[in-house]
């Protein structure tokens, strides 16, 4: 995400469960324009006071965050009023047979790609954190079906 921040971005603040990720980012990181801090690694307990944030975006970390609700509190937490949370994360599918695979496959999947969870359904944790969804797109990406549906939108911190 790092190259694509719009010239607003003043600041970043990071949670990357991943070290492997944190690594691969390296040199994007230190090119960046935009200072970029590392805050945490599982978004669990965000060191930041309340109410501090415009935004938080989420590009599959929800999907290996041990506990995404109390993650997804946490960014709830951190943000303004009127916030606004962007996200892509792999999930549950809508189709029997698919779920039924991702169930099979998942334990498999966790201990190979950074312990990524494929049957988390995101709407679900979003509004239980208490956020608004503004845009919500489901869909299936390139590659199987049980590891390439997408939830990908905006949700909002009510004002």
């Amino acid at each position: 995400n790092v190259p694509v921040y719009p010239p607003e971005v003043e600041r970043v603040h990071a949670v990357d469960p991943a070290v492997v990720g944190r690594k691969l980012a390296a040199k994007r990181i230190a090119a960046s324009k935009v200072p970029i801090d590392f805050v945490g690694l599982d978004g669990q307990q965000i060191p930041l006071p309340n109410a501090s944030c415009d935004t938080a975006l989420s590009t599959y970390t929800l999907c290996t965050i041990p506990d995404p609700g109390r993650a997804l509190a946490e960014v709830f937490r951190v943000l303004k009023p009127g916030g606004t949370f962007h996200f892509v994360e792999h999930g549950l599918a809508p189709d029997a047979e698919v779920v039924r695979k991702q169930h099979k496959y998942e334990p498999l999947n966790k201990r190979l790609a950074g312990g990524c969870h494929l049957t988390r359904e995101h709407w679900a944790l979003l509004e239980a954190a208490g956020f608004e969804l503004d845009r919500r797109t489901a869909e299936y990406g390139k590659g199987p079906k049980p590891y390439a549906f997408h939830y990908i939108g905006m949700a909002r911190k009510p004002a």
